[in-house]
């Protein structure tokens, strides 16, 4: 594995400092799969992975003087 200039292997990513699920601190990793961790307190496990960038969202109510119109369903869009 290739290491970046910081010396950090390439590809790692920080660790996550809560269980997604109760929130508690205790997480232990798991085994060898990348990114899968344990939460000792609530007994789950998990992975987190990194899937890409996101395209940006637009954004609501809409700037630049435009006017909403209305959706077939009634509400504005």
């Amino acid at each position: 594995m290739s290491t970046q200039p910081s010396g950090a292997p390439r590809g790692e990513r920080a660790v996550p400092y809560h269980c997604p699920y109760c929130a508690d601190e205790d997480l232990r990793p798991l085994g060898a799969t990348p990114g899968a961790w344990h939460c000792r307190t609530c007994t789950r496990t998990f992975s987190v992975s990194y899937l890409g960038m996101a395209p940006p969202t637009p954004t609501w109510p809409p700037t630049h003087g435009a006017t909403a119109t209305p959706s077939p369903t009634g509400g504005a869009r």
